[in-house]
């Protein structure tokens, strides 16, 4: 088997650094002894821009708020299907994620981020949340694995109940909240529908071809 690669490493504040890998040409991005994403795992995190978008009245010209850049997976599956009316802003808290971006995973990243619907805002997507009223017609989360979090202890304040009201205040009327998660979670889907959204939740693959770990999606509707 071809050895991993240390490409770099990235601070993330609060928290433990990042490090990114590469063995062929796979990426990975591993927090300790943990895999956080991989290049070779996409499909869920797709998943959660196309779901989502099939969710709204009018997709082509919605606008999103993606936390969590990652590896841009959401992002591009995002811009694929809005038109040129449609926006996405990432709010992304690590500046090396975006680094990789622009450096060893541009190929990957393939312009995404110089696309004229981004805006691409550094900060935790929780202060981004916090300022907003009625801004977003969906924010989607994929931030720290889910709600049962790895990187970083403040991230758990955007599954908190008081996180969950803040996002459903940031929604405009029929918007939608989706977020990721690496594992079912039965008190946190509660707590949704505790905050005031109408909650849907739903089972994916982590790859495009069905295989793969399963993970979930729940949407909660306005």
């Amino acid at each position: 088997m071809t050895p991993r690669e240390l490409i770099g490493e990235a601070e993330v504040p609060g928290g433990e650094p990042l490090r990114l890998f590469r063995r062929g040409s796979d990426f990975m991005i591993v927090l300790e002894r943990n895999e956080l994403m991989s290049s070779r795992m996409s499909g869920s995190e797709e998943a959660l821009a196309e779901m989502t978008l099939a969710r709204l009245k009018r997709p082509a010209s919605s606008h999103l708020l993606i936390g969590g850049y990652g590896m841009g997976f959401t992002l591009r599956a995002a811009l694929g299907r809005m038109g040129a009316d449609g926006r996405c802003t990432v709010a992304e808290l690590v500046p090396g994620i975006i680094e990789w971006a622009r450096g060893p995973m541009a190929e990957l990243a393939a312009g995404c981020l110089d696309d004229s619907r981004v805006a691409v805002v550094m900060e935790d997507v929780g202060a981004t949340i916090a300022r907003a009223r009625g801004a977003y017609d969906a924010i989607l989360l994929d931030v720290d694995n889910g709600p049962d979090g790895l990187t970083r202890l403040a991230n758990d304040r955007l599954y908190t109940f008081a996180g969950l009201r803040a996002a459903r205040a940031a929604l405009k009327p029929g918007g939608i909240l989706a977020v990721w998660s690496a594992a079912p979670d039965d008190r946190f889907r509660r707590r949704m529908g505790e905050a005031g959204f109408r909650v849907e939740e739903v089972a994916v693959r982590a790859r495009q071809n069905g295989k793969g770990p399963r993970h979930v999606i729940w949407f909660g509707a306005v």
